[in-house]
């Protein structure tokens, strides 16, 4: 492990001001929350910071549920979030996605920030004796296009990049319309969830929208998502404890036997959590059976690149949709 600083702040201001020098001089800084992923990195020596500065304390972790809607506050830990009473009841959605989600140890430690913050799976990434990866080492290349890249993206890809994005939370958030609170030493501003996290075009190794020393302060859900029909689907290659190969997170509302909206995101196959508007518009008004959700659900495969060992997630996909949606419609 590459030696470190270990800062521990009184308060948010003093840990905005550390992470305010990563942007002033050359010398790595970078936050811990739960550790859970960043010490991994660490450990890897995929990270290399000079200075290491804790939020343990100073993020906010409560859970809020208004007229407005869900506030998560960041270090809100996944578990906690999970079996919430009201989010179990109003936003399953989210609860799903969690439990499906890394394991009870990792829950009870990782944070709603971070898990939105974690860096991908992809093998050529961590394992640094692979020098191509243009990720972790700007300008090197991509080993995965032309290697072993079953796990990796076929959205949202580009010839610098195919590593998919990992985190479950994030694709159910991105189904119902969340946004994250973001604070800086420049102030406080909303992101859609959306627009977080960046394609990797020609610079991967920048993953998200956040400014240095920014950090994630909460995450918002607005109301009219509670209530939705919904379902979480993950397609792994074991039952617990892994990563998506395919997911599908959807909320429809239901008009008799027709759907009269719909909101559709996958994990496992984009390089960044996929909304799918195109299916979404195709649901609605569309009517509860097979033949109608397979013709909306054929949609997702519209610009999806395969590169030879990930060519069945496009089918995959799409048989993923029309399970969620039809487990969706079928809830009380």
């Amino acid at each position: 492990m590459h030696p470190f600083v270990l800062e521990r702040p009184r308060d948010l201001s003093a840990a905005l001001s550390f992470g305010a020098q990563a942007g002033r001089n050359d010398a790595p800084v970078e936050y811990i929350a739960g550790g859970t992923d960043m010490v991994q990195l660490l450990q890897e020596y995929v990270r290399r910071p000079d200075r290491l500065v804790s939020l343990a304390g100073v993020l906010d972790d409560g859970i809020e549920i208004g007229s407005q809607g869900l506030r998560l506050g960041a270090a809100a830990t996944m578990a906690e979030v999970a079996t919430h009473q009201a989010v179990v009841e109003r936003f399953p959605l989210i609860s799903q996605a969690l439990l499906n989600s890394a394991s009870p140890q990792v829950r009870n430690q990782a944070t709603m920030g971070g898990n939105l913050l974690q860096r991908t799976r992809c093998p050529y990434f961590r394992d640094v004796g692979y020098e191509a990866c243009n990720k972790r080492a700007p300008g090197s290349g991509c080993a995965a296009l032309d290697g072993e890249n079953r796990w990796h993206a076929v959205l949202g890809t580009s010839d610098d990049c195919i590593a998919v994005h990992p985190s479950d939370l994030a694709v159910a958030l991105v189904a119902l319309d969340a946004s994250v609170e973001i604070r800086g030493a420049g102030g406080d501003r909303s992101v859609p969830l959306s627009d977080l996290h960046r394609l990797p075009r020609d610079t991967p190794h920048l993953e998200t929208v956040l400014e240095p020393g920014e950090v994630i302060t909460a995450i918002t859900v607005p109301a009219n998502a509670a209530g939705l029909r919904s379902h979480y689907l993950k397609v792994r290659d074991r039952a617990s404890f892994e990563f998506a190969v395919v997911a599908a997170a959807v909320a429809i509302e239901m008009d008799g036997a027709r759907i009269r909206q719909a909101r559709v995101a996958l994990g496992g196959v984009g390089t960044k959590p996929w909304r799918l508007p195109n299916v979404e518009a195709a649901l609605a008004g569309a009517e509860f059976e097979p033949a109608a959700l397979r013709q909306a659900a054929a949609l997702a495969a519209e610009g999806t690149q395969g590169r030879g060992h990930n060519d069945f997630k496009i089918e995959l996909m799409q048989r993923a949709i029309v399970r969620a949606v039809e487990i969706a419609g079928a809830r009380a």
